[in-house]
């Protein structure tokens, strides 16, 4: 351990937890920490448990060795999916977040003393690995108790691990994960908390639950983000494509979003019927349906799934936006692989990996295969939604590692069905076209929507904020809204979409609409939009629709371009859904009106507030078409 411990810069405080333990496991590659997992090589089924005051031995998970890889399962309904409000500041600087001394009406030291003291107690996983990936990540650190070998591997498999036989001397880590399962109980009522304290030379993760998502996950996308808002970039919350049509024309989309907004489908073939065509739509009145043949589909090359990497050393003079994976794996939601053939591509890969898998939320037996359309069951019987793979990117086909520049900005909505009779915000055609200004303000506003199934409440329209990663943010909102906004100024030549998943009006179209866009834009082969072949949107909010749309031959009915015309919602029903709209964003965008907010966002955030038309926007931040 001690030629180990060489390699490392750390402070003494976090040295003496190490050299505190009974037992220090530094895993040296992949296969050991499968292994690891598992309690030993010789275990098939492993129960993850601690000890905790006035309970006993409370069992958290258990993790079954499958022939496919690592099935976790949590016993808790509630341990399934990621708490949104799960994050909380312990230290004292600038942070719209909220903070532990306001939350417990303490500091948050002495936790952090009892947090140590427990460690030091426990055998342990020390892993190093790079926050951001190897080329442009930071060095950073997990300490967990050796019995949680899972959330490491799982960890590992997220982030870009270091084995520390290749570590080079001189590993200072910017981020730490510290994981103490048992504090959930004792100190948050049994909810899921990741503490992060911001110290000067070390951004601290405290992870009290063994749940990855909120920690090993957007734990350290909160990372990433506070370095960026320290160095003035940002990780956009957004999956990354280039689409290869079948005459050789490229195109880059990168698709942003609310969690549940659509970003790992934008980088997945269009779900197809057994004869190879796409249900557009169907009527959830009437019942009917009406499909679409894409006889030969673009080629696919996935660049990033959640997190983007907007590195000011990959920006160049093209005036695109530059990004590249954050990540070096993908936290894959399964829960709409409801039955064998949903995914050829991704269920080839799942049920015979060329190595072991970390799957959550799926039904296992010991040294069987695990089926990702076999969800486990919550205590009412019913699926759980959350069903989770983590697919290291390397083991993803045709996967671009360099920066790419992006020509399309997308961002997702889960809508609702509208109807004249229930109005909604369901009233997004296809998809729309956006001023840069518009494209801001709803990143800004960024909407969460409509029946979310990867966190634990989803009720009605509420908003994630800037950029859609504000939930995984530490610091300022407005720090974060002009940092988005200098980045839409700075990559002028990029242009912007506007793309609803799940229903247009009275229709249910699952993600079609994205599918249908990323056709239609690349086989275009430009992401430029002739004005003459725009319609201003009867919704302010939703800049330009289409007049008209022809994809591989064949002409998309009107009604699914601007809702208003569908029989079940007219102009009444789209306008009271427009009122519900505007109201929401007025109050969420009015919160970012401070002094602090850059002069050019207050521009915009006033013609919202005053019902500018869209040509105000468009004079603010000429708008390429």
């Amino acid at each position: 351990m001690k030629d180990y411990l060489q390699k490392f810069i750390l402070a003494d405080e976090v040295r003496d937890i190490i050299t505190s333990s009974k037992k220090v496991v530094f895993p040296k590659n992949r296969d050991e920490l499968i292994n690891l997992a598992f309690g030993n090589e010789h275990s098939d089924n492993f129960e993850v448990a601690y000890e905790v005051e006035g309970r006993g031995m409370v069992t958290e998970a258990s993790v079954i060795r499958c022939k496919n890889g690592v099935a976790v399962n949590y016993l808790e309904d509630y341990m399934r999916r990621r708490d949104p409000d799960s994050l909380v500041i312990g230290d004292d600087k600038d942070t719209d977040k909220p903070k532990y001394k306001n939350l417990y009406n303490q500091d948050f030291d002495p936790l952090r003393d009892q947090t140590f003291q427990w460690l030091k107690e426990q055998e342990l996983i020390v892993m190093p690995f790079m926050a951001g990936g190897y080329e442009y990540g930071y060095d950073a650190l997990l300490i967990a108790p050796l019995n949680a070998a899972f959330f490491a591997c799982g960890l590992a498999d997220l982030q870009a691990f270091v084995s520390v036989d290749d570590m080079k001397e001189g590993f200072k880590p910017r981020a730490i994960v510290y994981l103490a399962p048992p504090f959930r109980h004792t100190h948050f009522n049994g909810k899921q908390i990741v503490v992060h304290n911001r110290l000067d030379e070390v951004h601290e993760v405290f992870s009290y639950n063994l749940y990855p998502g909120p920690s090993a996950k957007k734990g350290i996308y909160g990372v990433l983000l506070n370095i960026g808002e320290g160095e003035n970039w940002v990780t956009a919350h957004a999956s990354t494509v280039k689409v290869i049509t079948p005459y050789d024309n490229e195109i880059v989309i990168m698709h942003e979003g609310a969690s549940g907004g659509g970003k790992s489908e934008m980088i997945e073939p269009a779900h197809k019927e057994m004869d190879g065509r796409l249900v557009l739509a169907e009527n959830l009145v009437t019942g009917e349906k009406f499909y679409l043949d894409l006889n030969e589909s673009c080629e696919l090359r996935p660049v990033t799934d959640d997190m983007a990497l907007c590195h000011p050393k990959m920006q160049n003079e093209s005036k695109k936006l530059v990004v590249q994976d954050a990540e070096n794996g993908w936290f894959l939601r399964l829960d709409h692989i409801k039955n064998y053939g949903t995914a050829p591509m991704y269920e080839k890969i799942f049920i015979q990996p060329k190595e072991p898998l970390v799957f959550f939320n799926i039904q296992a037996t010991p040294n069987a295969t695990c089926l990702v359309w076999e969800h486990t069951l919550d205590s009412n019987g019913t699926p759980c939604p959350n069903p989770r793979a983590i697919l290291p990117r390397h083991m993803v086909p045709n996967t671009v590692s360099e920066p790419v520049e992006v020509d399309v900005r997308s961002f997702g909505v889960r809508t609702p069905p509208c109807t004249r009779d229930n109005p909604s915000y369901g009233i997004l055609g296809m998809f729309h076209i956006l001023p840069p200004a518009l494209a801001w303000l709803w990143r800004l506003v960024a909407p969460r929507g409509y029946n979310n199934p990867s966190i634990v409440n989803s009720v009605g329209m509420t908003s994630e904020g800037v950029g859609s990663y504000w939930p995984f943010a530490t610091g300022k909102m407005v720090k974060q809204a002009n940092l988005l906004l200098d980045q839409i100024v700075n990559s002028s030549s990029t242009r912007y979409v506007l793309i609803p998943n799940q229903h247009i009006g009275a229709y249910k179209v699952s993600f079609n609409p994205q599918w249908v866009a990323r056709e239609y834009i690349a086989r275009r082969g430009s992401a430029k939009f002739k004005p003459e072949h725009l319609l201003e949107a009867r919704c302010t909010l939703l800049g330009y629709g289409l007049d008209s749309l022809k994809v591989d031959g064949q002409v998309i009915r009107k009604a699914f371009l601007q809702p208003e015309r569908q029989q079940e919602v007219g102009t009444d029903g789209y306008d009271k859904g427009a009122a519900i709209l505007i109201e929401f964003f007025k109050k969420e965008a009015s919160k970012f009106n401070t002094p602090e907010l850059h002069p050019l966002g207050k521009q915009i955030i006033e013609c919202l507030l005053r019902d500018a038309s869209l040509q105000d926007y468009i004079d603010l931040i000429p708008m390429r078409f």
